[in-house]
């Protein structure tokens, strides 16, 4: 079978981390699967296993281009480079791909609201033209079914939960709070600050670290309003951008605590190898994150339940868990291979 995963960065997010997690385990499993991708900032930000082919399509930035009109040329570059007639199955991991090709089937790891017209656009389109769609757990197919009508398959994402295991613990001047994901609005980020704020009182010693970040998106406006916040709070974490792929698991397992406070999410994947490095979790108390963790985490709901829960995970500290285990990539290609074969 001939597989083309389509995703729109090169750079370490979590629709791309998956993309290139299910070309490995797919060819593994005796598929041919290429990955298409446009190249912003060169290759892929790890090195990809023997077997699966890349296609990059050349991305350069453009000084003050706003974001409708990067949305718009990364659907025209990828849609005027790839070649769809080459494939038994084209895959689309996100928006922009899922809008680049006539014909495709797609992954919705999550659901957003976009006031930028060109991103409104672009998102119902990804959702509507697709034939056929896979989501990676089943609150965000209840979405697709309420909201669309569209009855999506599930398959969950899976976890290198033995890399995360293994990574010795990074030491740092203070013990840490980390979060993975970098500043934005959907990893509420400004709640982290207030429920910091909060955790400070009782654990002076304790620094805040915010890891990753990269994005296609401007949130300039945001960032600065979450430094206004940090500032007005008397705070000064350390924003660390995004880490490199080799540096991430023992940052990850030096952690005090992993705070996940998203808004929205698909699956929690960070978190999952937050736990599998045996660090404890607190995760923001949605339905998709209760489905995928169970009791495994603690949860809160604003920053008064999210600093209670962090201080109760640092006081626990830290133990293995066998729920990443549960998640791996080679099931995740098991049931990927038989979902395709039900489109012949």
């Amino acid at each position: 079978m001939r597989i083309a995963l389509l995703t729109y960065s090169t750079r370490p997010r979590g629709g791309v981390v998956h993309t290139l997690a299910l070309a490995e385990a797919l060819c593994a499993a005796g598929a041919e699967v290429t990955v298409w991708s446009l190249a912003r900032g060169g290759g892929f930000f790890r090195p990809i296993a023997a077997g699966v082919r890349v296609e990059l399509v050349p991305f350069p930035d453009v000084p003050g281009e706003q974001v409708g009109g990067r949305i718009m040329r990364s659907i025209a570059l990828l849609r005027d480079a790839f070649r769809p007639g080459d494939y038994d199955i084209v895959h689309a991991q996100d928006c922009i791909s899922a809008n680049a090709v006539p014909r495709c089937v797609r992954t919705v790891h999550h659901l957003d609201r976009f006031t930028t017209p060109e991103l409104a656009a672009c998102h119902e389109r990804a959702i509507t033209r697709p034939y056929a769609h896979v989501t990676v757990s089943a609150a965000v197919a209840a979405e697709l079914r309420d909201g669309w009508g569209i009855t999506a398959t599930v398959i969950p994402n899976g976890v290198d939960a033995d890399r995360f295991a293994a990574a010795p613990r990074m030491v740092r001047a203070r013990p840490y709070l980390l979060s993975v994901g970098g500043i934005e609005p959907r990893k509420g980020s400004i709640d982290l600050l207030d429920a910091f704020a909060i955790v400070r009182r009782t654990r002076p010693d304790l620094e805040l670290v915010i890891a990753g970040g990269e994005t296609l998106f401007d949130y300039r406006e945001y960032r600065a309003a979450w430094q206004a916040r940090a500032d007005a709070l008397g705070l000064a974490p350390d924003v660390l951008g995004p880490v490199a792929h080799d540096e991430l698991p023992s940052l990850v397992a030096g952690a005090a605590a992993f705070a996940f406070p998203s808004t929205k999410e698909g699956f929690g994947l960070a978190a999952l190898e937050a736990l599998a490095a045996g660090v404890p979790v607190v995760v923001r108390d949605l339905p998709v994150l209760r489905e995928v963790f169970g009791p495994a985490v603690g949860y809160g709901h604003d920053p008064e339940s999210l600093a209670a829960a962090l201080l109760a995970a640092v006081e626990r500290g830290h133990r293995p868990s066998a729920l990443p285990s549960t998640y791996t990539w080679t099931e995740a290609a098991r049931r990927h291979l038989a979902f395709y074969a039900t489109l012949a």
